[in-house]
């Protein structure tokens, strides 16, 4: 009778341990109402939408989850598992490049008796991770077991113009899971948060290192991000170039082909340095490194510092191996080539001309396929000209976006998407120009506006489009004629 109550007990007790394990209680959905700004008419904003994430708690009580779930938020609502509550959360802290977000919630009790999961290790290629989450269709939690097939750099999708480390699982990874956790011996070893279009069972999720990197920059408070080296490096294969550059045959180095206009970067590398060693990290001659048995760029040893650390490098230079120690910090001079959150776009409208700056966010307003069928001008002006012609670049190139049909600017050719050079002889690098250069004092009777790269040439009176500035306010609802 003594063996069998014991024999119970310890059941029951494996019971409760597997109870208390399960983290499905700690998966929280995630409910969304956002409103994006609409691009080409920058004062308007698009109608409210609802959309639906998941996420998980984590120390602290907060929330983890994907920054493109919660991304243009006007209210967030989320729900605890097998709980019909909503409760009011808002972001604490969100990383658009690597797609991460903290939610608080205003009500203390949301958190009571949920337990936060801990942040595991990276998994190996080929074992089973299981991901947590409620995806669109269903209001109640989904479970999705697969295996880790690769670990790889891949394209973020939410920024658009950043490449981090992530995972890819053929665990089903649908609209809704986003930011919930992949699962691993009961830990968190990766944040779902893309799948590819066009390919079946493939899933990508964000892995720990990058994770840990979020949690660790956020705490002092504020978030930077994950720096750059400023460096572009290629592949030296080739037996003649590295016989020229006097490097042993070992096929380790990759060679430095261009230094991006960073200071602190340019202070420490030149191209035709040879890049041997990133911190622990050898560098091959293609331009990898060995990363928990997997091999991925190089790139990858640079984003685990944070910004403002200071990276130990081992170079090649001038046929002889050399110590060097480079200081990394963010870069965001090439934001507008990615997609942008949290601020509204800048605009001036004057005589119905709307100028705005130039962005991957006013590109994509041509439309699906804007990558293709966009002027390639805009293109080459976004994504080209700071790599092929730097002396040229602008600090935000403007375009005229739209022109708001009205008398006083009838005689225009141009109706938008073009670039501009320069108003009234001023060269055009930012949109306070525009608005200097249009509200400066000048004798003449015309406002002449330079195009570019075609240089032709529009204009508008400049008494009446100063008169007609108010009227054309009103018949298209603009409270205000700029945001600067």
């Amino acid at each position: 009778m003594l063996k069998s109550f014991f024999v119970s007990w310890i059941l029951l007790c494996g019971a409760f341990a597997a109870f208390a394990a399960s983290p499905e209680k700690s998966v929280i959905q995630i409910t969304t109402f956002s409103q994006q700004p609409v691009w080409d008419a920058p004062w308007r904003f698009d109608a409210v939408r609802k959309s639906s994430g998941s996420g998980f708690v984590i120390r602290g009580k907060r929330i983890m989850t994907n920054a493109h779930v919660v991304s243009w938020a006007r209210q967030i609502l989320v729900h605890r598992f097998q709980d019909p509550r909503p409760f009011v959360a808002r972001v604490a802290f969100i990383a658009h490049d690597c797609d991460l977000a903290i939610l608080e919630v205003e009500d203390s009790r949301f958190f009571t008796g949920l337990e936060p999961l801990d942040i595991g290790d990276l998994p190996q290629v080929r074992s089973t991770v299981t991901t947590y989450g409620y995806p669109a269709g269903g209001e109640q939690i989904s479970y999705t077991k697969g295996v880790v097939s690769r670990i790889e750099v891949q394209s973020y999708v939410h920024i658009g113009n950043r490449s981090y480390l992530a995972v890819q699982t053929d665990a089903a990874i649908n609209p809704g899971n986003s930011g919930g956790p992949v699962i691993q011996d009961d830990k968190v070893v990766g944040v779902a948060f893309q799948g590819v279009s066009g390919l079946e069972n493939t899933g990508y999720f964000i892995p720990p290192s990058l994770i840990n990197h979020f949690l660790k920059d956020i705490s002092d408070g504020s978030y930077h991000g994950f720096p750059q080296a400023g460096i572009r490096l290629i592949a030296l294969q080739n037996p003649a170039y590295r016989s020229a550059l006097k490097i042993p045959d070992n096929d380790l180095g990759a060679r430095i082909d261009h230094v991006f206009d960073f200071p602190e970067t340019k202070a420490v590398l030149k191209p035709d340095d040879v890049l041997l060693r990133v911190g622990t990290y050898d560098v091959a001659s293609d331009g990898t490194i060995m990363y928990s048995g997997n091999r991925v760029f190089a790139a990858v040893a640079f984003a685990e510092a944070q910004h403002g650390e200071t990276v130990p490098l081992k170079l090649w230079r001038d046929a002889k191996e050399i110590e060097a120690s480079l200081p990394v910090t963010i870069y965001n001079t090439d934001r507008p080539e990615g997609n942008q959150y949290d601020v509204l776009p800048r605009y001036f409208v004057y005589g119905g001309v709307v100028f705005t700056p130039l962005s991957r966010d006013y590109m994509k307003t041509l439309g699906a396929g804007w990558a293709d069928s966009a002027n390639s001008d805009l293109l080459y002006e976004l994504f080209y000209r700071r790599h092929e012609d730097p002396k040229t670049v602008r600090k935000e190139p403007i375009v005229i976006a739209s022109v708001l049909s009205h008398a006083v600017n009838a005689n225009l050719e141009i109706r938008g998407r073009v670039l501009v050079d320069k108003i009234n002889g001023v060269r055009i690098e930012q949109l306070e120009d525009v608005v200097r250069a249009l509200e400066m004092p000048r004798s003449e009777g015309q406002d002449v506006i330079e195009l570019f790269p075609e240089h032709s040439m529009e204009s508008l009176d400049r008494v009446e489009a100063k008169k007609a500035g108010t009227e054309i306010m009103k018949i298209y609802g603009i409270a205000k004629d700029r945001r600067i």
